[in-house]
């Protein structure tokens, strides 16, 4: 069910969370009127009963009826009966009377949940309650439970912690995962939910749960950077088998050959714990600046320089681009800065791009002669010449920008040229439209 507004940001008039109310007030159960397994579906039937002001399903007296001779809704879930000449009103279902707009109402039918496994989702709900009675109460009920019983729910668990009163649930899932099965744990690091696996994670981390190897594969398989720090910092930190301190090889040539470049600067790292510091000489000349400066610490820290080779491998050519930039990141600007220039007339994209880099990392940009890099072919090299511009944005000649803005320039040379536009404050507005 969707929630856009309204009680902790879902729609009380939400469509699909009416029509799953009416069809539960309609005998349906809760697995037959909406996704059960969807912690989202949950919060929008809760919000949706308690937002409806007409709320057909809390009292069906016939039209005309005396207002106060029928039992009261409390009155019916607590089994009192009201008085004789009342027409008979049938109890809504539990589901919808653990979300009832009135506390007693809510405190009254959590004793339906005992008997009902299929509602603990609601019970997590009432335990983040503003209503002390009905907190306090679902509370117990709630760590009546066994452990085990709460990964279900984990999902839902977590998205109400973010409330100010949800976080007795969220330490009852930590310590049954802390304590609970094994399997339980690994389950949840597949959930779709980021919090979820992210916690199941965090937890099987700090179980042991998981080997070196299978920290490292999900460290360089994952698209999260929380769990690719978690996992890479996890695998390098477990000494290699047979207790030297020292991480296994294999692991470390899995992080290394990650696509990420933080699980690559990672494994980099580790290989001056494994004194393997000469190993990271290839990583100097890594597309990403995070990698090149975790080379270089341990190639000092093995007793090499690094900026030797940075000279050497930009004297070659193409072969190492990215050499350009960890150049200008380490080198000297008084004497390496020429060697950068020299290679932005390189035939090669690549090794343009990262002179172009290693030049601003130098603080070594001269407008006059970057200028003319907004009309290199490479969409790439225009973008990086751009961002070396941008602060000196004022010095370039309008015209010049006026004239790269034309439709028919490439859209990386116009994109550029209305970028430096803008930094130099002489961007034109789109006037009003004229009748």
């Amino acid at each position: 069910m969707r929630g856009v507004a309204g009680v902790d940001g879902w729609d009380c008039w939400d469509g699909e969370a009416v029509r799953a109310v009416v069809r539960v007030c309609e005998g349906a159960t809760p697995a037959e009127a909406f996704d059960t397994a969807s912690a989202d579906a949950w919060l929008a039937f809760d919000a949706g009963v308690r937002c409806m002001d007409d709320r057909p399903w809390l009292s069906h007296a016939p039209a005309g009826a005396p207002g106060r001779s029928a039992p009261t809704l409390l009155d019916r879930l607590r089994g009192r009966r009201g008085s004789p000449l009342a027409s008979p009103v049938p109890p809504p279902p539990p589901a919808v009377a653990l979300c009832h707009p009135d506390g007693r109402v809510r405190e009254a039918a959590l004793e339906a949940v005992r008997s009902a496994p299929e509602l603990r989702p609601l019970l997590v709900v009432r335990c983040a309650d503003w209503a002390t009675p009905v907190r306090e109460r679902a509370r117990t009920l709630l760590a009546e439970l066994p452990g085990d019983a709460l990964f279900p729910l984990a999902e839902l668990v977590l998205r109400l912690a973010r409330r100010e009163r949800g976080g007795f649930a969220r330490a009852l899932l930590e310590a049954a995962l802390r304590e609970g099965p094994a399997a339980g744990v690994l389950a949840l690091t597949a959930c779709p939910d980021r919090a979820t696996y992210r916690l199941a994670y965090r937890i099987a981390v700090e179980r042991g749960l998981l080997t070196p190897m299978e920290l490292a594969a999900t460290a360089a398989a994952s698209g999260d950077v929380t769990l690719q720090d978690l996992c890479a910092d996890a695998a390098v930190a477990v000494r290699a088998e047979g207790g030297g301190p020292a991480p296994d090889p294999a692991v470390l040539d899995r992080l290394l050959t990650a696509r990420s470049p933080r699980v690559r600067s990672a494994g980099v790292t580790a290989l001056r714990r494994a004194g393997r510091c000469r190993d990271a000489e290839p990583y100097l000349a890594d597309r990403s600046a995070l990698v090149r400066a975790c080379a270089r610490y341990v190639l000092r820290q093995g007793g090499d320089d690094p900026l030797p080779r940075y000279r050497a491998w930009c004297a070659e050519g193409a072969g190492r681009p990215a050499a350009a930039a960890g150049l200008g990141e380490c080198g000297d600007r008084a004497v390496d800065a020429a060697r950068l220039w020299a290679l932005l007339e390189h035939p090669s994209p690549a090794v343009r791009l990262h002179a172009v880099t290693g030049l601003r990392a130098l603080d070594a940009v001269v407008r006059e002669r970057l200028t003319p890099l907004l009309d290199d072919p490479s969409p790439a090299v225009v973008r990086a010449a751009t961002r070396a511009l941008l602060p000196d944005a004022a010095g370039i000649p309008e015209p010049l920008l006026r004239e790269r803005t034309a439709p028919d320039r490439p859209r990386a040379v116009r994109v550029a040229a209305e970028r430096l536009l803008r930094a130099a404050g002489r961007h034109r507005w789109p006037g009003p439209a004229r009748p």
